[in-house]
């Protein structure tokens, strides 16, 4: 995973300030593969409570991690489900889940 360890204490600080604490986070697209190069950030966040501002959270999720282009689909009991949802967590992609405790990255 090509994340350093300093990146995934701010995508999950990020992503409690912005969807609560209860928010799960994962790592899916290049950046899961260390022999590849660059790519933006694909990170799927998955909330327990509706999200009633998507866009306005998404966009403060994406200032917060500096220097880098950031996907973030979302998935809430409120919001449309689309393909992307399925695609992330199906196995197709690797998906590795960010951990809420400070040892390294869970397979999901």
């Amino acid at each position: 995973m090509r994340l350093s360890p300093e990146q995934i204490a701010q995508i999950r600080q990020s992503a409690a300030e912005s969807f609560g604490p209860e928010a799960r986070v994962w790592l899916f697209g290049s950046r899961v593969d260390d022999r590849k190069l660059g790519g933006d950030l694909d990170l799927f966040i998955d909330s327990k409570p509706p999200i009633n501002n998507p866009a306005f959270l998404t966009t403060q999720l994406q200032r917060k991690i500096h220097g880098c282009k950031v996907a973030v689909p979302l998935r809430a009991s409120n919001l449309r489900h689309l393909p992307i949802h399925r695609i992330a967590l199906s196995g197709r992609i690797t998906v590795i889940k960010i951990p809420t405790a400070t040892r390294g990255p869970t397979p999901a």
